[in-house]
């Protein structure tokens, strides 16, 4: 294809939708992620296909649903069995193809980090050393080679992205940049941050009551409460910090004459709750797992220089499907024929062609044994195989306090929603892979709420 356009894509770890000035936060500091936005697209609807790290990630390299790809929860070490998403046509592998210099930077996070995946000419990730240490001495994995290095871990993931993208090489580059933060521990972020921050009124936060729909669970379970604020103080801290980093590899990629030639996107794995809903975490911060609209919203950005205009926002629901599509289609990646694709190519929407398409206005998720399916102002999550189930209106109950699942009024709308989602991933399901088989799949971690 000619006129491919260099690709880098910005994917974080835990940055929920809400914490960031471009979605309307009025303390966290992100003047480089508000940049980008003044000069692309915000989406402000976008989604992950599933409220965890490892299955969101590998859904938005796959283009594929976690009941097509079959990973459900995220990967511990311990339990890498060496053959995730071998057999899939990967982002990198597929750009790689149509001509592409390929890169990591960072987390991985869908199979051994120890081992360069599939697709990528450049290998650069956090190792398998975890928990998660921000700074100190950890492992990377340098091309298949173990390296120890000391510093802030963003920080160095942020040295080797610029490296990637200063590289003398003709071809068009894709460069996957997996930062760590704003993942958890809450804690040891760069002081230079933390500090702007322990006197915030954090009033992005809405003072929820304790979650009516389940016991805390692992990251709430982490955080003491009395500690909550310096907790929160430490999250804004790690996306400041990502903030600064965006802009340090922007900035090289325009000093070295490449950014009107490329798309930048930034997005995360799925979102967080940082004291929401009397919370912290994301899907599996409560037992049963949940589907709440901080765990599922995720920042959108896009920027292309020449085809998006700068300081448009959208309304239409997307996902993590959707961007795989898109990356895909700019690039001028073949995808394989056999593949049955939820998601779509959001250009025309990105490129004030909106008119030519008509869009959909559902959002599908899950996390294992657990389905949502979200139609404008309403949300069904169905737990199987007895639940419990929650619906919600979320126009006149947006905190999702009130399950609605045994109103005689909404039965008609619960039943239509109810077969959406059958319908839906009966098409979007492999066999073998699917969510509902719960315990009968392999083995992801020691903490999976189908395995309790």
């Amino acid at each position: 294809m000619s006129n491919q356009p260099n690709i880098l894509l910005f994917l974080t770890d835990d940055h929920g939708q809400w914490a960031s000035s471009p979605y309307g936060n009025g303390e966290v500091r992100t003047p480089n992620l508000a940049r980008l936005a003044a000069t692309g697209m915000v989406m402000e609807n976008a989604f992950t296909p599933a409220p965890v790290c490892s299955p969101a990630r590998a859904s938005l390299l796959t283009g594929l649903t976690p009941s097509q790809h079959g990973i459900h929860d995220y990967i511990a070490m311990a339990f890498d069995r060496g053959a995730w998403l071998t057999d899939e046509q990967t982002l990198p592998r597929l750009l790689q193809g149509a001509g592409y210099r390929t890169g990591l930077a960072g987390k991985w996070h869908v199979g051994n980090e120890d081992r360069p995946a599939q697709g990528f000419d450049s290998w650069f990730s956090v190792g398998s050393a975890y928990p998660l240490l921000h700074q100190g001495r950890r492992g990377y994995c340098n091309q298949g080679r173990m390296e120890t290095l000391e510093g802030f871990t963003n920080d160095i993931l942020a040295d080797r992205a610029v490296r990637f993208v200063e590289a003398e090489d003709e071809r068009p580059f894709f460069l996957l940049i997996g930062l760590t933060a704003t993942h958890g521990p809450w804690r040891g972020h760069p002081e230079r941050h933390a500090r702007q921050y322990r006197d915030a009124t954090f009033c992005d936060i809405p003072a929820d009551d304790t979650y009516a729909f389940g016991e805390q669970a692992l990251e709430s379970l982490s955080v003491e409460r009395q500690l909550e604020r310096e907790a929160q103080a430490q999250y804004y801290a790690a996306v400041s910090h990502v903030d600064e980093i965006v802009g340090s590899v922007v900035g090289a990629v325009e000093r070295a004459g490449k950014l009107n030639d490329t798309l930048v996107v930034y997005t995360s794995d799925h979102g967080l709750n940082c004291g929401h809903h009397g919370i912290w975490g994301k899907g599996n911060g409560t037992i049963p797992l949940n589907m709440l609209e901080e765990s599922i919203r995720v920042p959108l950005l896009v920027r292309w220089p020449g085809v998006i205009a700068g300081g448009g926002r959208r309304e239409e629901t997307v996902d993590h499907l959707d961007v795989f599509q898109t990356l895909a289609a700019a690039g001028g990646a073949a995808l394989p024929a056999d593949c049955d694709y939820a998601g779509r190519d959001m250009l025309p929407l990105l490129c004030g062609r909106a008119g030519e398409v008509k869009w959909r206005d559902v959002q599908y998720g899950e996390y294992g044994t657990a389905r949502m399916v979200r139609a404008g102002r309403y949300k069904l999550v169905a737990r199987y195989p007895d639940g419990p189930n929650e619906f919600f209106d979320l126009e006149n109950d947006p905190r999702e306090s009130r399950n609605l699942t045994g109103c005689a009024a909404h039965e008609t709308l619960i039943s239509e929603l109810s077969a959406m989602l059958e319908s839906y991933f009966l098409r979007y399901s492999r066999p073998g892979k699917s969510g509902l088989l719960g315990p009968k799949l392999p083995q992801h971690n020691m903490t999976e709420a189908w395995r309790v």
